[in-house]
């Protein structure tokens, strides 16, 4: 984990080529006190995506915890039902 003081910002292309080589966020403090976190959009995304997931994992643990759920050849078979069209030649 990298941290530091907010004057340090002043040098934007080291902080720019730290961001990217660490891959991990940067955390600035102000008067000894966290302020700000800074990453590159690589880092940024790749942690936005990874909350995404679990969002929906959360999501899905809901679901199956108040019964809205069905098993997988349940499920396959209403969507087979749904968008399966035969073609007669």
């Amino acid at each position: 984990m990298q941290i530091i003081p907010i004057r340090d910002l002043r040098d934007t292309n080291e902080i720019s080529e730290r961001c990217k080589s660490s891959r991990e966020p940067i955390f600035v403090t102000k008067n000894g006190y966290g302020d700000m976190v800074l990453m590159s959009l690589e880092t940024y995304e790749r942690t936005m995506a990874t909350a995404e997931i679990y969002r929906k994992l959360m999501e899905a643990e809901n679901e199956l915890a108040q019964g809205r759920s069905v098993d997988g050849p349940t499920a396959f078979a209403t969507l087979r039902a749904k968008y399966d069209k035969t073609v007669s030649l």
